[in-house]
């Protein structure tokens, strides 16, 4: 008895897109009388069951949806259309046509009087996304959306419309909380871990594109944790279609949850290119809530200024890596209290490795205000714990006086390391604005050839220390970069003030 398989490409033994099955019509196999049946049937359907399990293998692997009709089905009654109206001020005057205070204003004001276009408040409208994340009506959608709103109008997917107030706004994230009152519970959708999200993962995202009503659009996860100009951005990049109008919408993964607040567009003529940006869960969940309770954001503040390690700024401070946060001042708050000085480098905080300081502002202000953290820091070659009861930072926002940029009249004095230094006296203090009993080596000159100059020093600014201790003389200044020598040390750290603001720079000691 002998075995055949058929060969002449018809659907039978394919595997199919759902059920990941092979299905073997009873024409595929053509048997006949012999011995050998037993054996080769059982290498056939050994053959067979390899064949299913790798074929259903590789398919989970892809991870390809065969299609998004259910999921959008699904989830489509938590999204929402929304529409502002906001009350444009008139103008006073026939403002573009003549000059103010000119003896032909009236005239021109009375012109457009009489062909109907008097100066009158105008309403304006825009148009926006947003989704619902409970069935008592709280929406999640962006500032910018409602921003300056009179009037705000949800529209739901199932075609009724209500009026919604606004519970609260951040916009350092770009994101607004409104609240509907509806006579039965509404459908809504639950927020997802944005940090499970990896690239190439599927997404879907949802809203109201160029005022087109509802409309789907699919992509993947293109990149994580973009920065775009804000202190607390974590973005989710994806090349899903992401227009005008998307805005506030949600980007979906494939269980159907909100991984992230559609955002922004990178564009060059106003359309999508495939480079969107949705702020992340993780971020909008600590903002909402507090949104929700408290009508405002309440984010932790430790108190400091810092500054990202580099390379040469490690090897000057004796540290293995380029990691952590270089603190650069210490002004009156939470930190100073709890005994942190300029030039620690925090490494740990609350439990935190801390890798840079855009790390480090998100991890401080998602902590609770009020809260006793540990805070390990790098202080002179050694490890120190301390413990800081953290402020609130709305309450500190403009504590810290704003740089001012000056560019004094430079006697030189000493050149070394491409700058021209110069101690203070009364002249130079007042010609950098100084208090009267600031300390320290005025720059008067950059070279700008120099390893200085492209590290942003320029004339004006003003150096407190060198190697982490206090300079206020030039041989101050020759003593520390000698010791530094001495240490072995390639490099020098030097905090600098400009204008108040201040920095740490390290600069080579092989710079001439």
């Amino acid at each position: 008895m002998s075995v055949t398989l058929d060969t002449d490409g018809r659907q039978r033994g394919a595997l199919t897109g759902r059920d990941k099955e092979i299905q073997v019509t009873s024409q595929s196999l053509a048997l006949t009388r012999d011995r050998a049946t037993p054996l080769r049937l059982f290498w056939l359907a050994t053959l067979s069951m390899i064949l299913i399990v790798s074929q259903s293998l590789m398919a989970q692997a892809r991870g390809v949806p065969e299609s998004f009709a259910d999921l959008a089905e699904r989830i489509s009654p938590s999204v929402v259309n929304i529409t502002t109206s906001t009350t444009v001020e008139s103008r006073t005057g026939p403002q573009g046509i003549v000059p103010e205070g000119s003896p032909f204003e009236d005239f021109f004001r009375e012109f457009q009087d009489r062909n109907g276009r008097p100066d009158r408040p105008r309403r304006s409208s825009a148009l926006g996304s947003g989704f619902v994340i409970s069935e008592d009506g709280y929406i999640v959608t962006n500032n910018h959306v409602i921003e300056g709103a009179d009037e705000i109008t949800i529209e739901f997917f199932e075609g009724f419309e209500l009026p919604a107030k606004l519970v609260g706004t951040d916009p350092n994230t770009d994101i607004a909380l409104l609240k509907v009152e509806a006579d039965l519970p509404l459908k809504y959708v639950n927020f997802g871990n944005s940090d499970t999200a990896r690239v190439g993962d599927w997404v879907m995202a949802m809203g109201n594109p160029l005022g087109q009503g509802f409309s789907v659009s699919a992509g993947i996860v293109s990149a994580r944790n973009r920065a775009l100009s804000g202190t607390y951005d974590d973005y989710i990049q994806t090349d899903a279609a992401i227009n005008r109008g998307n805005s506030g919408g949600p980007l979906f993964n494939m269980d159907g949850d909100v991984i992230g607040v559609n955002t922004a567009i990178l564009s060059p003529n106003g359309g999508s290119i495939g480079i969107g940006f949705s702020m992340a869960s993780n971020v909008v969940t600590k903002v909402v809530d507090q949104l929700k309770e408290y009508g405002e954001t309440r984010r932790g503040w430790l108190g400091v200024r810092i500054q990202d390690v580099t390379e040469d700024m490690a090897e000057a401070l004796g540290l293995a890596e380029a990691k952590g946060a270089l603190v650069s001042d210490v002004p009156e708050g939470p930190a100073k209290e709890g005994g942190m000085l300029a030039g620690d480098v925090i490494l740990s905080f609350d439990g935190v490795d801390v890798e840079d300081t855009r790390q480090l502002v998100r991890v401080v202000a998602n902590t609770q205000v009020g809260k006793t953290v540990r805070v390990v820091v790098n202080r002179e070659g050694k490890t120190e714990t301390l413990r800081i009861t953290l402020g609130r930072r709305e309450e500190a926002e403009g504590a810290v006086p704003a740089s001012q940029t000056v560019e004094p009249e430079a006697p030189a004095t000493m050149e070394m390391m491409g700058l021209t230094l110069a101690p203070l006296d009364d002249e130079l203090r007042a010609q950098l604005q100084l208090d009267e009993g600031a300390e320290g080596l005025a720059v008067t000159a950059v070279d700008e050839t120099s390893e200085a100059f492209e590290k942003g020093l320029r004339e004006g600014d003003l150096i407190t220390e060198a190697g982490q201790s206090a300079v206020t003389t030039l041989s101050d200044f020759e003593d520390r970069i000698e010791t530094a020598r001495e240490a072995g040390r390639k490099s020098i750290l030097l905090l600098v003030r400009r204008g108040g603001d201040p920095r740490f720079v390290a600069l080579s000691l092989d710079e001439e």
